[in-house]
């Protein structure tokens, strides 16, 4: 049987060739974790400055939470004494630059525009390299400037909260918020390397410390229930900050996220299928209309439990289910319901669901 094709219409031409680009690229970036990173003795950010150029003298421009630089007053004169101890292998072409935290770094585009503008003054190569120390707002931040200037440059992240330890920081994504649009301009840009010195969370406030966790938990229920059962048996250390408990934790949510990332199928996020933001539909609507006045764990554990609680009404858990992540988050600390959930348009309608019509958008419209 034969299909007759129609006629193109007139005027209408087809290709004459089409050539198909075809390569493939790897990657591959190590997660190293440590402690006490510029003790002059630790050697884990010269090898990783070496990874590729032994033999060489690396230059390196360092930006630095400013909320760090003000609760460790003596991490700036430790950078420059490490940088002078390995002399031979890297050199700082300037000071720490003290660079804004938390989401104004993301909100307001002048501060990207300082960063891009320092990388550009110090003339900073692609074989240079750009160090980030800081939360995971920061460096997302100095991450896409990184990856904009020469259409990238080495970046090195150093994450100095438990969200960027375990999450944000070891993924390959860098983003900064437009016009109230979280995330809306940014790259797949994975970094040069990623150091978790663990020492650095210690002068984390209480919230900042225990938003992060929020993170291990979504990603316990989507790829792991034996570790959900761990938090689970461990909420007590957890919400204590006991260290032994800490770091198992941030080591294997960090661990998950990466295998995530390169065996999910889909590192860039070219599909719909977007199982790491679990719960972030409603996380990031919140953070949007409290103007960020609401940490990023703390949404993300509202919108597990919203999205734990849809999932018993559709028959996809079972009855109780839900009751037991919310135990969960609220051992671990938090609280599971924020005066912005009531908010409405003045048409009445919620404005926190309006958040799933953003993240239909931001998933092609599925």
């Amino acid at each position: 049987m034969s299909t007759m094709r129609p006629s193109p219409e007139p005027g209408h031409r087809s290709a004459d060739t089409v050539l198909w680009q075809k390569f493939c690229v790897p990657y591959a970036y190590p997660v190293v974790f440590t402690r006490d990173m510029f003790d002059a003795r630790n050697t884990v950010l010269p090898d990783m400055l070496s990874l590729r150029e032994a033999d060489k003298r690396h230059r390196c421009l360092v930006f630095a939470d400013r909320g760090l630089l003000s609760a460790r007053p003596g991490l700036t004169a430790r950078i420059l004494a490490f940088a002078e101890a390995h002399a031979q292998v890297m050199e700082l072409v300037a000071p720490p630059v003290p660079t804004p935290g938390g989401e104004i770094v993301k909100t307001e585009s002048r501060h990207l525009a300082t960063i891009e503008d320092t990388i550009r003054r110090n003339r900073i190569d692609r074989h240079s390299y750009v160090i980030g120390i800081g939360g995971g707002a920061m460096l997302d931040a100095v991450g896409l400037a990184a990856a904009l200037a020469h259409r990238g440059v080495r970046h090195i992240r150093v994450p100095t909260t438990v969200l960027g330890q375990n999450d944000s920081g070891v993924g390959v994504k860098n983003a900064v918020n437009v016009q109230g649009v979280k995330n809306y301009a940014g790259t797949f840009a994975p970094p040069w390397a990623v150091i978790n010195d663990l020492d650095l969370l210690a002068t984390l406030e209480p919230e900042d410390r225990r938003a992060g966790i929020a993170e291990a938990v979504k990603v316990a229920l989507i790829r792991d229930a034996a570790f959900f059962d761990w938090i689970e048996a461990h909420v007590a250390d957890l919400a204590a900050f006991v260290p032994e408990a800490e770091e198992a934790m941030i080591r294997h949510c960090a661990a998950l996220h990466m295998r995530q990332i390169a065996e999910g199928g889909d590192p860039f996020e070219t599909g719909s299928a977007r199982p790491l933001d679990f719960g972030h539909w409603a996380a990031h609507r919140l953070e949007s209309i409290t103007h960020h006045q609401i940490r990023h764990g703390e949404a993300v554990a509202i919108g597990i439990a919203l999205d734990t609680r849809y999932s018993v009404l559709e028959g996809r858990l079972s009855e109780g289910q839900d009751e037991r992540v919310a135990s969960v988050l609220e051992g671990l600390g938090f609280r599971l319901w924020h005066p912005g959930l009531g908010l409405r348009d003045r048409e009445g309608k919620s404005q926190i669901l309006a958040g799933l019509d953003a993240f239909r958008e931001h998933l092609g419209g599925a």
